[in-house]
């Protein structure tokens, strides 16, 4: 399957996830290509959008492959890749150093996209987690727990393209899965997309400006 865009992929998302709108969930993006994906999801489902700020922890020799992943929380989720951990020959002291670095990051976008605006209640509510894809799930599983610990009625996991190996792993740790292609080789999530430009600060700025949070009182 092929997305002309995060927009498109994110309207595609929605009539998959339209069964959810008369439950009133709240929607949650992992920034910042998650987020003009959820912005679609959120205006079909009439539901609230707030933001997961989730970093992958990267192999220093090679950023992009994870060794792990850290969410916010009043104690940070960090999830640790044994394998690519073991692989890179990276020692406790190593691997705290990145883990640090992102949690910065987290702190510098929590403040530029959101400032003061109110966070989301997720306590007793359907939460939809959504990103514009999945590769080795370190990410999403560090967003998943940290969800988690803020007690939703119901979990979901809702992504465009993601490995069905992934997914596999990725299953018992949410209510339910709504996936729109599952490759068995994914090589890149930008191959399933004509337009997979970086989103901008601004951009993801500009979304949060349209919806709000929460549900009016």
């Amino acid at each position: 399957m092929l997305f002309e865009n995060r927009m498109d992929a994110g309207r595609r998302l929605a009539e998959a996830l339209l069964k959810y709108k008369g439950r009133h969930p709240v929607v949650l993006a992992l920034p910042r290509g998650g987020v003009p994906v959820a912005a679609e999801v959120a205006s079909a489902l009439d539901a609230p959008l707030d933001l997961l700020l989730v970093r992958k922890i990267g192999l220093p020799i090679q950023p992009e492959l994870a060794m792990g992943a850290v969410a916010e929380g009043e104690k940070p989720i960090v999830i640790r890749n044994s394998d690519v951990i073991e692989v890179g020959g990276i020692g406790p002291r190593e691997f705290d150093a990145v883990c640090n670095e992102e949690c910065a990051e987290i702190q510098r976008r929590r403040q530029r996209y959101l400032g003061n605006r109110e966070r989301a209640t997720i306590k007793g509510q359907v939460a939809i987690i959504i990103d514009d894809g999945i590769a080795t799930g370190a990410t999403t599983l560090a967003a998943i727990r940290a969800v988690r610990g803020r007690e939703p009625k119901e979990l979901v996991l809702a992504v465009p393209v993601a490995p069905l190996e992934t997914l596999e792993k990725l299953h018992p740790e949410v209510d339910a899965i709504v996936c729109l292609d599952t490759p068995e080789e994914l090589g890149a999530i930008g191959y399933f997309y004509r337009d997979f430009h970086q989103v901008r600060d601004e951009e993801v700025i500009d979304i949060l400006r349209r919806f709000p949070a929460n549900r009016p009182s």
